[in-house]
């Protein structure tokens, strides 16, 4: 075989599928060699996988310019040692049926996939754009409530991984899904998920961590219409830090305790400097309540420093999450919530829930315990006068816990 030089040497690679062949060019470089893609007017998901799980490319880029058709799923798991650089950008074809027969299925909430990334040693960047065509598939759920949409980009039984300088625009569902990793992180992410008809751009996360550890979300904006970031069952050792959030859900813990006889752990998790503005939430926690369900435990959890402007709950716990008064007194969650703090919020609610700016709601039974609330300045619309705190079957510490007098007793 010929050894490759300085000079580059282009290559085509042509992979059969079915009757037709695809065609995508690539620029192979010595030492460590760099394999460009360019657009082949069909389906180049076969040519993208190829280049990152094959063993010739080392870096594989997108250039600026360039869009790349995703047409089919790409499973890159396995992936060792692996630079994406996407300068261009990778937009899926909104095809609903072929996607509604094809695309890769978890359990988990009943979540589907585009896109598996995952192995070791992997940085995907480059300053691109991932296009997950939303439009369709949010017109596509105004009309049809079951309809599985695809997550945009789905981190898999991954390990060292950085995604940083890349913007996420129009995800179907949920933008990011961090899904059994290690030492996963996120820099430099813009998210854009809005719909230009009247129906919304619905469950649009932005991320949701499960089943993994070690992971940093930083530096990043986001426009969506559901969690900015999500802590789903499992995620441990998490760093959120400097995102502006519009538009949200939240930055929330849960919902967890969901399914019966199964644990739920959300441990060790900070997430500070965060602007949250025009959402329905602020900083969150959820846990499932009544019969039938899981359990758990919600653990060293930090709110640190948010700004909030026109959020509708700028600080919760809800304990009885999806679950009737009566139910929650007669099966209080299982799922235990200990060591929280609040510190260092400050803004405006929407007036949503007029005077009331914090409500902070646990089962009967003594199922959360050390809930701190310190440095809280958060005030409604002038039209509610003061701002009002409200509290359920919870003890509270810190240097504000007197804003919410006696908690309420229940069950």
């Amino acid at each position: 075989m010929q050894r490759l030089g300085a000079c580059s040497l282009a290559a085509w690679i042509v992979l059969s599928f079915g009757a037709g062949a695809i065609a995508a060019s690539l620029d192979l470089r010595a030492s460590g060699s760099t394999c460009t893609l360019s657009a082949s007017g069909s389906d180049d998901a076969p040519a993208f996988l190829q280049a990152v799980l094959g063993s010739s490319c080392s870096t594989v880029v997108v250039p600026s310019g360039t869009t790349l058709s995703i047409q089919s799923k790409m499973n890159m798991t396995g992936a060792l040692n692996k630079h994406i650089s996407v300068q261009g950008t990778v937009k899926f074809n909104p095809d609903i049926d072929y996607w509604t027969d094809n695309a890769f299925t978890f359990d988990f909430q009943d979540q589907v996939a585009f896109w598996l990334l995952g192995g070791k040693n992997i940085v995907l960047d480059g300053g691109g754009t991932l296009d997950g065509s939303g439009q369709a598939w949010y017109d596509e759920f105004a009309k049809h409530s079951s309809t599985l949409r695809p997550i945009l980009l789905t981190v898999f039984q991954a390990t060292n991984v950085t995604i940083q300088n890349i913007q996420m625009i129009n995800g179907p569902e949920w933008i990011n899904f961090v899904n059994e990793g290690q030492d996963i992180t996120y820099r430099n992410i813009t998210i854009s998920a809005v719909s230009t008809s009247k129906n919304a751009a619905k469950n649009t996360d932005g991320w949701d961590i499960f089943r993994s550890d070690n992971v940093v979300i930083a530096d990043s904006n986001i426009n969506n219409g559901d969690d900015c970031v999500s802590f789903k069952p499992n995620a441990t050792n998490i760093l959120v830090s400097n995102l502006s959030c519009n538009g949200s859900h939240g930055i929330s813990v849960g919902s967890l305790g969901q399914y019966e006889g199964e644990y739920d752990i959300v441990q060790n998790v900070l997430a500070t400097n965060i602007r949250m503005s025009n959402a329905q939430n602020g900083a969150r926690i959820k846990a499932w309540a009544g019969k039938g369900v899981g359990s758990g435990l919600v653990k060293n959890i930090t709110f640190d420093g948010f700004v909030e402007t026109n959020v509708d709950n700028p600080l919760v716990i809800d304990q009885c999450y999806e679950t009737s008064d009566s139910d929650c007194a007669k099966y209080p969650s299982n799922t235990y919530i200990q060591d929280v703090w609040f510190n260092n919020i400050s803004g405006t609610s929407s007036g949503k829930e007029k005077a009331v700016v914090a409500s902070l709601s646990c089962s009967p039974d003594g199922r959360c315990s050390n809930i701190n609330v310190n440095d809280i300045n958060v005030v409604p619309p002038s039209k509610y006068g003061a701002a009002e705190y409200s509290c359920a079957n919870v003890e509270l510490s810190g240097d504000v816990a007197s804003l919410f007098g006696t908690c309420d007793t229940t069950g």
